[in-house]
């Protein structure tokens, strides 16, 4: 047995933070693809390449849908998978190139493309992306078998994803202030980024992270076996969390722009700053969650979270105008401080999600005596995508609300109070129902520490 491949039995493993940023160096191209994806893609096919916005909207609606019955189909495979070269790392490596093709298509198009080609690369795309994470989480949850480390493997992780969002959005502001080129220029560069930082992160996480042994694989079961792991309480909050919790995030991003730009008046360039600061404050949020996990246990930490999170976003949506009128001025300045407390919650519900999903894996080993790790994953993903897919509906009711996007704060007082309540006071409720779930969550680190006792006794047991 080679040292890649040790055994997760006895005392848990302390991974070195070379081995932690070995590992998250492929988040960093994976999460400069997801942004692009949900965010820059679909406006720049409907603004430049000519399709139809209806037809954009549908296309990614879609197949975001199609995926929430992909990924646990993924994640099957993945836990059946085994070889020399590991499980996790053969996936990635396999998906690597898939992703590569399908970058060139969609960032390189040029105008005159139709729905066809997008769906199509789009697919294409949706496939190895999900591969490729979902074998990145599972790799993870592998790492260390110890409740606490699993915190802070994910603390590395989560950073690392912030740091490529922050990386792929610098990218348009870099190649048109340097006079690079235009907007569509920059939507390729943002893609030769990814082509090229793809393979080589991978070849560090590959040299220099240790893939422990796979545990006992999941056999063949009845089709749709799967469904039973709902019926675990544990898996019950935990994906009523995620679910709710994708819907909050899912709206705030979804509608930042058109509330900071219509509700509180300031120019796109203004937004965009804003926005930046959102995701810094979640780089330097992440550490923060990470240490509380520690400290008080994830549940608890994301319980404070949550809270936090619908605290801040309902201050800074009706309390920031207000504090600038007070202090006589300085809304940019008053709104940036105010998105930056938001945004210290942002790495929280990924980072400990993820941890503690791994800790269920751990449960179900127990209980099924199989590895399932990456299907329950790929539910947690797709819970997680099914919660942002279901913030799309904010546009409809914005449109039913009367809201005209191209009138920006010229719409009515009514509209404009439906676009305040839909950024803040729905995701805030959000939050608020998702603590309430995670009360009483029984997945604690005592429980966690009885489970792992188990395993190890069942794996030397094995082993004699």
């Amino acid at each position: 047995m080679t040292a890649a491949q040790t055994s997760t039995a006895g005392p848990a493993p302390r991974r070195s933070n070379g081995v932690l940023a070995a590992f998250s160096a492929a988040c960093l191209p994976y999460a400069a693809l997801g942004l692009p994806v949900y965010v820059t893609l679909p406006e720049f096919y409907a603004s430049h390449v000519g399709v139809s916005l209806g037809a954009v909207g549908v296309i990614f609606l879609v197949i975001r849908l199609a995926d929430i019955f992909v990924d646990p189909a993924l994640g099957m495979v993945i836990d059946r998978t085994h070889s020399r070269f590991g499980r996790y790392r053969l996936w990635m490596g396999i998906a690597a190139p898939v992703l590569m093709l399908a970058v060139a298509m969609l960032f390189m198009v040029r105008p005159g493309a139709g729905p066809g080609y997008l769906a199509l690369w789009l697919i294409v795309l949706s496939l190895g992306f999900s591969v490729s994470t979902l074998s990145q989480v599972s790799w993870a949850a592998a790492l260390s078998p110890d409740y606490n480390q699993r915190s802070r493997i994910y603390g590395w992780w989560q950073t690392a994803n912030i740091i490529g969002v922050l990386t792929v959005l610098m990218i348009p502001v870099l190649v048109q202030s340097m006079g690079w080129g235009d907007y569509a220029e920059a939507v390729r560069w943002q893609g030769w980024f990814i082509i090229v930082a793809l393979p080589l992160s991978l070849a560090v996480t590959f040299a220099f992270t240790p893939e422990p042994a796979a545990g006992p694989p999941a056999g063949a079961a009845p089709r749709f076996a799967y469904l039973k792991l709902f019926r675990l309480p544990v898996m019950k909050r935990l994906l009523a969390s995620d679910l709710l919790l994708g819907v909050s995030r899912g709206v705030v991003g979804a509608l930042f722009f058109y509330f900071f730009e219509a509700v509180q008046g300031f120019e796109r360039s203004q937004t965009s700053i804003l926005l930046l600061v959102y995701f810094v404050a979640g780089l330097a949020g992440a550490p923060v969650w990470s240490f509380l996990a520690v400290k008080l246990g994830k549940h608890r930490a994301l319980t404070i979270a949550c809270v936090y999170f619908a605290v801040t976003l309902l201050a800074a949506s009706f309390g920031a105008p207000w504090l600038a009128g007070l202090i006589g001025g300085g809304q940019m300045m008053v709104a940036g401080a105010m998105v930056a407390l938001v945004g210290l919650a942002f790495a929280s519900g990924d980072l400990l999600l993820r941890a503690m999903m791994a800790d269920v894996s751990d449960q179900v080993r127990l209980q099924e005596g199989a590895d399932r790790t990456g299907l329950l994953f790929s539910i947690l993903t797709a819970t997680s995508k099914l919660g942002y897919a279901a913030s799309v509906l904010t546009f409809t009711a914005l449109q039913f609300a009367g809201f005209d996007p191209a009138r920006g704060g010229a719409n009515s007082d009514a509209a404009l109070v439906w676009l305040q309540i839909l950024f803040a006071v729905l995701p805030a409720l959000c939050l608020m129902a998702a603590a309430l779930v995670l009360r009483g969550y029984p997945l604690t680190r005592e429980r966690h520490a009885e489970i792992r006792a188990a395993l190890e006794a069942a794996g030397a047991a094995r082993q004699a």
